[in-house]
């Protein structure tokens, strides 16, 4: 018996896909196929993947034309699967041509030629694209600009901001630059929003009010109460609310949350998360200090992210330590927020004003997760035990520091209605109730 083997995504399955299985199991009596799990295809950067695995596998299993079924989950792994099986051929797309031929070394290997006209790429491209508008003046839209280049799909439709002079100049250059929020939402069918944390409340409200999907950059709101009820009013209208919190789509991240999670150091009794950068801020200046975040709504959304993934929100006490500069503003250089639970405790240190190591480690009863600065943007992370012999190291490839996988993940939620979010509704709930607890003075050690 000849065994063949071929591999893909085989996202939107088309015609191209069914004639390429169709001469691949020609080429044999028993044909294998591999289907990219989601998370090797994001390592190799294919990030507009519009199906999930079993989606994917399902389009294979259709065809009728696979003997079996697999799934390819990392690099290196076709050469194990050609031994595992006793594999004969092994057989691709022509545009592969010469990448696969180490293979010869074990069996033979065969290029096909490819239906012309037809791709995966393609029929995504042909969809009906999502005009994202921008409402804001960070930094940060800069790299978000750039990012949406790699998602198919989405197009920016503009920019807002009620002072137009606080626009970065690189993006005075879009397509519509407006000082009037309604003007944007009228040209737009989703917008992301990184306006000053105190406005985000009364920006996200508006723009589902007026049937507009949204992102918002973490936290959503200063309030739990106003963070409820933007969630149930985007629920009420079947619109997507979405939480930006770039570090969450880091595949090293999520990766890490799971493991830990699964107990892989066993029972864990402590996250400790560190997050600080430095800027200078003339206290004089009121009018800035109002337009500018503080460090609990700058950095305290990464840092109370895996806290409450991995503990959960059912913690016996919080408390607040801040160096506070200005009480007007809440601007503060400084804060540790800390948690106990009934067996565990975690710690989440942010500051704008003072620098510190910015690593993230998960302790637990068998080990630990140790997470290098800066831990928000990681592709790297070790888990470390007594016996070092044990240790393990994880690498996996991030692009454009996690923005361009979160814009992926809000598009196809618009796109399908389904949730493809990272950040549940509790996560955000929950980190809004910090938000408040800080800027209403509650629970506030000052030193």
């Amino acid at each position: 018996m000849i065994k063949v083997i071929t591999y893909g995504t085989y996202d939107l399955l088309h015609e191209g896909h069914i004639r390429l299985l169709k001469r691949a199991k020609a080429l044999g009596d028993y044909l294998i196929v591999g289907v990219t799990s989601d998370d090797y295809d994001r390592s190799r950067g294919k990030i507009n993947v519009s199906q999930s695995l079993m989606e994917r596998i399902e389009n294979v299993r259709s065809t009728g034309l696979a003997d079996e079924i697999i799934v390819e989950e990392y690099e290196g792994q076709k050469i194990d699967d050609i031994r595992r099986y006793g594999v004969d051929i092994f057989t691709v797309g022509s545009d592969w041509t010469g990448k696969f031929d180490y293979l010869k070394e074990f069996c033979q290997v065969i290029y096909l030629e490819r239906t012309q006209g037809v791709s995966s790429t393609m029929l995504r491209s042909s969809r009906a694209r999502v005009r994202l508008g921008l409402a804001g003046e960070s930094t940060i839209l800069e790299k978000f600009v750039r990012e949406c280049r790699y998602v198919n799909g989405v197009e920016i439709s503009g920019i807002y901001n009620d002072d137009l002079s606080r626009i970065p100049e690189s993006l005075k250059s879009l397509p519509f630059v407006t000082d009037n929020y309604d003007a944007l939402l009228e040209k737009s069918d989703a917008v992301y929003v990184i306006t000053h944390p105190s406005r985000h409340y009364d920006d996200v409200k508006h723009a589902l009010e007026q049937g507009k999907h949204v992102m918002c950059e973490s936290p959503i709101a200063l309030s739990e109460n106003g963070c409820k009820e933007l969630f149930d009013l985007a629920d009420s209208k079947g619109l997507t609310l979405f939480e930006g919190i770039k570090n969450a789509y880091s595949m090293a991240y999520w990766r890490l949350i799971l493991l830990a999670k699964a107990g892989k150091i066993g029972d864990v009794v402590s996250v400790e998360a560190t997050c600080t950068s430095l800027r200078d801020l003339d206290l004089n200046d009121k009018e800035t200090l109002k337009r500018t975040w503080n460090s609990v709504t700058a950095w305290a959304p990464n840092g109370l992210l895996p806290v409450f993934q991995i503990l959960g929100r059912d913690y016996r006490e919080m408390r607040i330590v801040t160096h506070m500069l200005d009480e007007e503003s809440r601007m503060d250089a400084f804060t540790k927020i800390e948690f106990v639970y009934p067996n565990a405790v975690a710690s989440v240190k942010v500051g704008t004003g003072a620098k510190s190591e910015g690593q993230l480690i998960v302790s637990g009863t068998k080990g630990y997760i140790f997470v290098p600065a800066p831990w928000w943007k990681t592709d790297y992370f070790e888990i470390r035990y007594e016996d070092p012999n044990e240790n393990k190291r994880y690498f996996y490839q991030l692009d454009g520091e996690g923005i361009r996988y979160e814009i992926v993940a809000f598009s196809k939620a618009i796109e399908t209605g389904r949730n493809f979010v990272y950040v549940s509704r509790e996560s955000s709930e929950e980190i809004t109730k910090v938000m408040e607890e800080f800027h209403e003075g509650n629970k506030l050690i000052r030193i």
